[in-house]
């Protein structure tokens, strides 16, 4: 089974066909940093808005604009091209005078706001990501969409990762697999390529959990992941305490990222990481012989604050925020096959 072919949890098919993207303002994205600026600092925090631009390249051009190394300009996440989105950037002037933030010279970039900070933004330092999407073109059943968004909405969605982390026709596998045969890569490259490695064997197991109808439910040696943290604990018996947790959100079912050691699971749990690390052995030895550690994610992602209108027949707007790391897509893969 491929990244592109993993199982839905609402429906084998999604209820609506429709097209996604139609122009970039169709889907808009904002950063959720979780905090203000300082006020203070050498540093200039940026609120920036950019249009079908790469944020690398917008952070390399926001240094030639201040006149300072590429490495003096921090960003939390990359941010999709083609759509509209608002991001913060950090800009260390260290004792330069702020340039006129109102002049850059990029049409498709607007510095929104500039105010000092005392720190350099650092990547994965935020809380979240706000997205409204419309859907165009829109056929199929709609009562039947509205089904599944109001079960979107009370359930969530299994938390693949995105088609984005491996690359075009998911060509970062192909190369992760060259590179632990032996291929050299650079370093930027390598931490691309190990990503998306994990990736596939996280994908693997939430997609056999999908097909068991427990993705969002415990297995036997379950490992929890705490909601809005990295942290996770268990195996332990489940409770009632636990389901009450399990049930508010406060905590999801998780699935491994891969490498050394074993998966701290037990039970069914890791039997089933093994079993499916074991039939991708070239990625998961790897990744042990990259020195990655066993991590978690969880293996359930809850659209918070989930709304959606029709602006016509055959168009429809969904606004919702997602965690950091999480993907708009894998939320729309259960509502609609884009075009």
């Amino acid at each position: 089974m491929s990244d592109y072919e993993l199982p839905r949890a609402h429906a084998e098919t999604p209820p609506l066909t429709a097209r996604l993207r139609s122009t970039p303002e169709d889907f808009r994205v904002e950063e959720i940093l979780g905090y203000a600026a300082d006020g203070s600092g050498e540093h200039a925090l940026l609120w920036v808005e950019k249009r079908e631009a790469n944020t690398d390249w917008v952070a390399r051009e926001l240094a030639k604009f201040a006149g300072v190394p590429p490495l003096n300009v921090g960003y939390a996440g990359l941010k999709d091209r083609h759509a509209v989105t608002r991001q913060a950037f950090t800009v260390q002037l260290a004792g330069k005078p702020d340039p006129d933030w109102s002049t850059f010279p990029h049409a498709e970039v607007k510095v929104l706001a500039a105010t000092r900070h005392s720190r350099k933004l650092k990547r994965g330092a935020l809380r979240g990501n706000r997205f409204v999407l419309v859907l165009r073109e829109v056929q199929g059943d709609r009562a039947r969409a509205e089904e599944v968004l109001a079960e979107i909405s009370a359930r969530g969605v299994p938390n693949y990762f995105g088609e984005q982390r491996f690359g075009r026709e998911g060509g970062n596998l192909a190369q992760a697999r060259a590179m632990f045969a032996g291929r050299r890569m650079d370093r930027a490259k390598r931490s691309i390529l190990l990503s998306a490695a994990r990736s596939h064997i996280f994908n693997a197991v939430l997609a056999a959990r999908v097909e068991r109808g427990a993705w969002d439910a415990p297995l036997d040696g379950e490992i929890w992941s705490l909601a809005g943290s990295r942290s996770w604990f268990g195996p332990e018996p489940f409770t009632d305490a636990l389901a009450e947790r399990l049930a508010r959100g406060d905590i999801h079912p998780s699935g491994p990222l891969w490498g050394q050691g074993d998966p701290p699971s037990s039970g069914e749990v890791a039997e089933l990481e093994r079993e499916l690390a074991a039939a991708n052995t070239d990625l998961a030895d790897g990744l042990v012989a990259a020195r990655m550690d066993q991590e978690r994610r969880a293996l359930r992602l809850l659209p918070q604050n989930l709304t959606w209108r029709w602006l016509a027949d055959d168009a429809l707007e969904l606004a919702f925020e997602l965690p950091a790391g999480a993907y708009a897509t894998v939320v729309m893969r259960e509502l609609a096959a884009t075009l």
